[in-house]
């Protein structure tokens, strides 16, 4: 069944009139929907930690900055943009004491939610507006008058308007200008898990090292290996970007376009196919979600060998030798608030 997607029409910021967005945090996406928000007149608080790095940042901006517990009293629709692995915490703490029947609790992604780490109140209604894009990006785009697409979902609508005021709210931040596409809480979570697991993050830079270690042990400079299987993907997911993968394949050349079609299923067969179930089977039941909240309560530890061990990766030492001969790299990286290490940043 096609998705439905919605549009700046069908969105009323009407429907937001009188009510006080709360956004937690002032991350990528806290800082985003915080300032879309209010250029679009919603009234905005930025609820935070007293001794939060952000504070000063979303002061300047000229967003209200109040504690985290103040902003989920002040706030009709709390929209909570900490990290996954903080947010139930967050929401014992300093949320829940302040939801009153009728507010409406938000989201931009579904993973609390789903896996039961915050289990609402009936009483309140529950969405989710998610952007297809860093925050960055939905900050940028909507102050040229353009927008992010965005997913939307209803969890839960007490008050019967929860996809009316969850409209108005992806019309805010910009999404409608793009397109809106409705959604669950569940496909939006399970999806967005395994697409960062089996092909985004995990599966293209585990064959980014695969193609370079293969192409380094075979004898090649690995400075041409860097080029060849990290550098050129760049160009190859943009062609696959703006036109799909027929759209790569025509704007490359014959060679590669014959090469990577009578190749490519050899080195992403059925074997790889049935090992994404599994990792799948892995998001679906639960599994995933138990084993990053108790990696996160533990303190990181596997994570942090893994990014000790990235790091002393020959891909990785030889990157950051050749970036620096790239200027324009990091002249054209665009600016937005670092991936936060406390909980409600």
């Amino acid at each position: 069944m096609k998705a439905k997607v919605y549009y700046n029409t069908d969105g009323d910021l009407n429907a937001l009139a009188g009510k006080t967005v709360a956004v937690i945090g002032y991350g990528s996406q806290g800082h985003a929907h915080a300032l879309n928000l209010k250029d679009s007149g919603v009234d905005v608080v930025v609820g935070l930690r007293k001794n939060s790095s952000s504070w000063q940042d979303a002061e300047e901006a000229g967003l209200e900055v109040i504690e985290t517990a103040e902003a989920a009293k002040r706030g009709n629709i709390i929209m909570i943009l900490i990290p996954d692995q903080h947010q139930a915490r967050v929401y014992t703490s300093d949320i829940e004491p302040h939801i009153e029947k009728g507010d409406a609790l938000a989201f931009a992604h579904g993973f609390n939610i789903h896996f039961d780490g915050i289990v609402p109140p009936e009483s309140v209604d529950v969405f989710m507006v998610a952007p297809k894009g860093p925050g960055h990006l939905v900050r940028r785009v909507f102050t040229q008058e353009s927008g992010v697409p965005c997913l939307f979902a209803i969890y839960q609508d007490a008050s019967g308007s929860a996809k009316d005021t969850a409209l108005a709210y992806a019309k805010a931040i910009g999404g409608t200008r793009a397109g809106v596409l409705e959604t669950t809480f569940k496909e939006e979570t399970e999806t967005d898990l395994f697409g960062e697991q089996a092909v985004l993050c995990g599966g293209a830079s585990e064959l980014v090292k695969a193609g370079f270690e293969t192409l380094v042990e075979a004898g090649y400079q690995p400075e041409i290996a860097y080029f060849e299987c990290l550098h050129e993907l760049k160009l190859i997911v943009d062609l696959m970007y703006e036109g799909g993968i027929e759209g790569m394949y025509y704007s490359v050349s014959e060679t590669a376009e014959y090469g990577g079609l009578s190749r490519g299923d050899r080195v992403i067969d059925a074997d790889t196919k049935k090992r994404m179930k599994d990792i799948l089977g892995e998001v679906q039941n639960g599994t995933f979600a138990k084993e990053w909240m108790k990696e996160s309560a533990d303190g990181l530890p596997n994570l942090k060998k893994m990014r000790d061990n990235l790091d002393q990766h020959q891909i990785e030492k030889i990157g950051k030798d050749l970036r620096s001969m790239m200027n324009w790299i990091h002249n054209d990286k665009e600016s937005e608030p670092k991936k936060e290490a406390q909980p409600a940043e």
